[in-house]
């Protein structure tokens, strides 16, 4: 048996576990609530924030912010939900670090600019937390990576990156399947970020729902830091979504692991003529130059003789998909046109809807939370992410996604870059857990509580 088999065999042997419904939902642990901070309570961050007050396990302590106008919102919803306001820290861009002196506090949850969170996430942990959740990504260089994943090794620190697209519905019934052989052994997986959003990069809080064309400080919520990374950088700026969910159908970091990288980047045309089409060419805005090719296509090759492809696309006129493909020897599914194909049970070289299978498959943790998750961001998927940190906390536990899954995710984008900037060399991927993927165990979503 070679390397490649015996990993093989190993991760699916591992993952074969099957989750069983029970217990009851904020059960009573070694704490019966959480001291949690948050830095950032701007529009994601208030997703958070409405479902942390909605917990009687979680006293919210202290929040940081330095624009007001969020601030203020952010204080009507808690007055709102009858909590007791916690300690606001702003008037400058490094309050939050004032802040990280509460005594007493547990966790802390990051929803701040991407450039942010290496040092966030760094500094959180020096200060003794032990429970750090961050908004994707973790980090905007390979070191900051490095950095992050040394961090959380030297303090004993768990750091989960909140990518809620793991715990999206259809995503766990299709991983449930997987770890249940439906689709066979696993060969290859496809997704992304492919989601128009000209609106979000360009507003000035007036236009903001689109028609807008300022970025930068004229601009409102994500167009102020946003859309200037499309003018500096060129890869896959958002790959998490898309790596995330295929990743734990082929135990990534825990029986495998990614092993090359290679990026390839169209032309740059989406934004510069959104501009035009809404601001005319005049703008000053449209004699910007935009590095970020309008679609970026990664390819991912790992160590157990699979492969990847990831699309970054959010910058010309088209509907959402994820663009998800999980694709085995006997059969696959595709989000794109909802179907499923499993030799000898579908219909010869046909398609059969997805839905049937996914409520056959639908997996355990949604079982037991779906009337819970109702309402919660994004379709129900934000609470699960909250409440699998919060509860990992409160056990004193490891966080189902850790931080060596976190940097491999993220670590996409800065690879990315380097391979479009190398005429697309193929990349090695870095292995921040030092060969420790060899002997760990699956556990994403094989816990019946988060």
């Amino acid at each position: 048996m070679n390397r490649r088999e015996f990993v093989k065999n190993g991760s699916i042997t591992a993952a074969a576990a099957t989750v069983l419904p029970g217990g009851s939902l904020f059960a009573s642990t070694k704490a019966d609530k959480v001291k949690v901070a948050m830095i950032g309570v701007g529009l994601r961050g208030q997703n958070h924030l409405n479902l942390l007050l909605k917990r009687n396990d979680v006293d919210l302590v202290a929040i940081c912010d330095v624009d007001n106008r969020m601030l203020t919102s952010a204080k009507a919803m808690i007055t709102k939900s009858g909590k007791p306001m916690p300690k606001i820290y702003t008037g400058d861009d490094y309050a939050w670090k004032k802040m990280l002196e509460t005594k007493g506090l547990q966790a802390i949850v990051i929803s701040t600019p991407w450039e942010w969170h290496k040092e966030m996430i760094i500094k959180s942990m020096e200060s003794g937390l032990k429970y750090v959740a961050s908004e994707v990504m973790i980090g905007t260089t390979i070191q900051d990576h490095w950095d992050v994943v040394q961090a959380a090794e030297k303090h004993n620190a768990h750091v989960m990156m909140l990518e809620n697209v793991c715990y999206r519905r259809d995503v766990m019934a299709a991983l449930n399947m997987v770890r249940q052989g439906v689709f066979g052994e696993i060969l290859h997986l496809q997704g992304g970020y492919q989601h128009d959003l000209r609106a979000v990069k360009f507003n000035d809080g007036v236009k903001a729902i689109g028609g807008g064309v300022e970025f930068g400080e004229k601009a409102f919520s994500e167009a102020r830091w946003r859309t200037n990374h499309s003018v500096h950088r060129n890869g896959d700026l958002y790959p998490t979504h898309g790596i995330g969910p295929v990743a734990h159908c082929i135990n990534i970091n825990r029986g495998n692991k990614f092993l090359k990288l290679n990026s390839f980047a169209t032309k740059s045309r989406g934004l510069h003529n959104y501009i035009v089409a809404n601001g005319g060419e005049n703008h000053p805005n449209a004699k910007v130059n935009f590095r970020l090719g309008d679609i970026v296509t990664t390819t991912i090759d790992c160590a157990n003789g699979e492969t990847i492809i990831l699309q970054h696309d959010t910058n010309l006129p088209r509907p959402y998909s994820l663009g998800f493909r999980v694709q085995g020897t006997k059969g696959l599914w595709m989000d794109l046109n909802k179907g499923i194909h499993v030799e000898g049970i579908t219909k010869a070289h046909a398609w059969d809807n997805q839905d049937k299978w996914f409520e056959k498959y639908d997996h355990p943790l949604w079982k037991k939370y779906g009337n819970d998750a109702e309402g919660a961001g994004h379709g129900g998927m934000d609470f699960f992410v909250i409440h699998a940190f919060i509860e990992a906390t409160k056990r004193n536990e490891p966080t189902p996604m850790d931080v060596y899954d976190a940097a491999a995710w993220s670590v996409i984008t800065p690879l990315s870059e380097q391979s479009i900037e190398m005429g697309n060399e193929t990349i090695d991927f870095p292995d921040f857990t030092s060969g420790k993927w060899m002997s760990r165990k699956p556990v994403f979503a094989l816990n019946d509580e988060y």
